[in-house]
């Protein structure tokens, strides 16, 4: 009778795999930031480009998870997203018009306000199920 004897060595790779996602992760975070201030970038309005350049981008990592953010800190921004006044997104904002002096030619204009742009939600919208893809891709990999 013939008995064959084996060995099974076990290797735990559970921390190098867990590192490798959370570099894939980041490197993902670090694209999708870039894609979307790109596109925002795009759909702004621009007069003085204040705003347009005023969108960044930066990835959040914490102990167990990882965040990117994206946004201005461009008050204007507000307003190019959710306009003001009569045009408020919500309906909620000033009714009636008003005066305002224009720091661009110093000449006073009446306004009802402003439409909004949506550069961010248009850009999130644009992309979303192009982001998604990506991440299950790298994620398969």
């Amino acid at each position: 009778m013939w008995v064959a004897r084996m060995t099974v060595e076990f290797k735990d790779n559970t921390m190098t795999v867990k590192a490798e996602m959370v570099k894939q992760i980041q490197a993902f975070l670090e694209e999708a930031g870039g894609e979307l201030k790109d596109a925002i970038q795009r759909n702004s309005r621009v007069d003085t480009g204040q705003t347009k350049g005023s969108y960044k981008y930066k990835v959040i990592s914490e102990t167990n998870s990882a965040t990117v953010q994206v946004g201005s800190d461009y008050e204007n921004a507000i307003w190019e997203e959710f306009g003001t006044g009569e045009y408020a997104l919500n309906g909620d904002g000033r009714k009636g018009g008003w005066y305002y002096k224009s720091k661009k030619d110093g000449k006073v204009y009446h306004t009802y306000g402003k439409k909004p742009k949506r550069p961010m939600y248009k850009a999130y919208i644009s992309l979303k199920s192009k982001l998604i893809k990506r991440l299950e891709t790298i994620m398969k990999g």
